[in-house]
């Protein structure tokens, strides 16, 4: 088994500062949620983890949130996440695009969410989307647009 940065260098590519917006729609397209991003992505050369995201969060209305994601790698090209909110994993489908899914744990499996994150050529830039998937029908989707700004 080669490491994650050898298996998965995408990932790798991913490692930094991401400032950025959450976008929530129903399945309408109605705008339901927006807040400002900033994300911090890690791959740590020791410890427990493989990957270490942060996700720091803040609202129109003062409102802030910090959450933490770290993962495991499992080899092959997948890497795992389990914390106390959500359980997931992720991996590579091409050399742009990284998939994920994952539920979160107090709503059960009937409730999954997908993700794909595309890495722009110059490595700036990043789109990403969630589909949010209850009983098989989508009722929401999370859009993301981030700047690398370190």
């Amino acid at each position: 088994m080669g490491t994650i940065r050898e298996d998965m260098p995408l990932l790798a590519r991913h490692e930094g500062r991401w400032k950025g917006a959450y976008t929530y729609l129903d399945a309408a397209g109605t705008v339901t949620d927006r807040h400002e991003s900033l994300l911090t992505c890690t791959l740590p050369m020791v410890g427990e983890y493989d990957y270490h995201q942060v996700n720091e969060y803040a609202w129109d209305d003062g409102r802030t949130e910090k959450r933490v994601f770290p993962g495991v790698y499992q080899g092959g090209g997948r890497c795992t996440f389990d914390t106390e909110r959500l359980r997931g994993e992720f991996w590579e489908l091409d050399d742009r695009v990284i998939y994920l899914n994952w539920i979160y744990k107090a709503e059960g499996e009937d409730l999954r969410l997908f993700e794909l994150i595309h890495l722009s050529e110059d490595g700036d830039e990043r789109a990403r989307v969630w589909q949010w998937i209850r009983d098989g029908v989508c009722y929401r989707r999370t859009l993301i647009n981030e700047t690398r700004i370190g």
